[in-house]
């Protein structure tokens, strides 16, 4: 277990009025809160300006670089929580894990991990290693006064894909075979990433995160059977570990409708949601004691302003019949969107009574 400082001893004002962290925990908050998925990166040219010459692991492992662009979408949108810019392989680019994120591709592994030997060749994450990643956390502390920080992590099923695929899978089926063909090989890699991905965390709440989000991108590819059997017990270890950490705990992944049920069982404080169940129905499927977050389709952003108005309004009413919502997308911000649509989109939220 890992417990927080107080935020006196890290030199912070006192958030327990930020409505970020009033609704993830199930308050009422002066507004509903509003942040999104990927709002640090491509949607920004401030942000592509900064990675002109910079690849993404090299900028996620370089503090101020990290601060700053961390710290673009804050600036620029007015939303209620930054969230750390990294990514879901940096703790196992931290560890020694040969991968890189491939400019169009994304996640790529040197050598695939599928057999009991590979996983006993796998390194574990000690808090040093993502020493880089703490620092900007602490740089960003010094900048964001009265706005949350939330630090992420990928979930073991989630990395164990990329790993075992290689890099990003359609189907997942390597992966899938492996669960049923070689079980001790895949039990032995979940074990392997419930410790780097809870190090990873830990590290990051001991540094001064206010809430954390485990990110289980591809959980929706799997079944509820195998979801319970190969990957819940594995994902309710990490957020156990930080139960008593005194921070949000934020579970999402897409297409994971059919396993919200499963997911709130994993132990998160609150579930996101994709864009594509009403929000009201996922959090009565997470168990209805819950609040979510979520729920706009990325791809309303390109539309109309009436009609992206509307679809706003509509998940917020939804929202109102939750034990507590804070506005996100359904996934992460795309490249092509249009910064001031984000802008305008956070003005609505906040002109709307919680």
């Amino acid at each position: 277990m890992v417990t927080k400082p107080a935020p006196a001893a890290l030199g912070r004002r006192d958030l327990s009025t930020a409505p970020l962290l009033v609704a993830a925990r199930g308050g009422r908050p002066s507004r509903v809160p509003v942040w999104f998925m990927r709002q640090a990166g491509r949607s920004l040219p401030e942000y592509r300006a900064l990675r002109a010459d910079t690849g993404m692991l090299q900028a996620c492992m370089t503090p101020d670089l990290t601060c700053e662009i961390t710290l673009q979408p804050v600036r620029r949108h007015g939303v209620d929580a930054a969230i750390l810019f990294s990514d879901i392989v940096v703790p196992l680019y931290a560890a020694g894990v040969g991968v890189d994120i491939v400019p169009g591709t994304g996640p790529v592994v040197a050598k695939p991990v599928r057999t009991a030997a590979d996983v006993a060749a796998l390194p574990d994450l000690d808090a040093e290693q993502v020493a880089p990643v703490t620092d900007a956390i602490a740089l960003l502390l010094r900048e964001l006064g009265a706005t949350p920080l939330i630090g992420f992590a990928g979930a073991p099923f989630t990395l164990a894909s990329y790993m075992i695929e290689g890099g990003p899978s359609r189907n997942h089926e390597r992966t899938k075979a492996l669960m049923r063909a070689a079980p001790e090989v895949w039990h032995g890699l979940m074990d392997k990433l419930v410790g780097i991905t809870t190090s990873f965390l830990q590290a990051q709440v001991q540094a001064g995160v206010d809430a954390v989000q485990l990110f289980d991108s591809w959980a929706g590819a799997l079944s509820v059977r195998d979801y319970r059997q190969y990957v819940l017990p594995y994902s309710s270890r990490v957020l156990g570990a930080l139960a008593d950490a005194g921070v949000p705990r934020i579970h999402f992944g897409v297409g994971t409708g059919e396993l919200l049920g499963s997911m709130a069982e994993a132990g998160a404080d609150v579930i996101g949601v994709d864009w594509r169940i009403p929000l009201d129905d996922a959090a009565r499927r997470a168990g209805g004691t819950r609040p979510v977050q979520g729920n706009l389709d990325p791809a309303v952003l390109f539309a109309d302003p009436a009609s992206l108005e509307a679809e706003v309004l509509r998940i917020l009413d939804e929202g109102r019949r939750t034990p507590g919502h804070v506005f996100n997308l359904g996934h992460g911000v795309l490249p092509d969107t249009d910064p001031d649509v984000l802008t305008r989109l956070v003005e609505l939220v906040h002109s709307q009574n919680p």
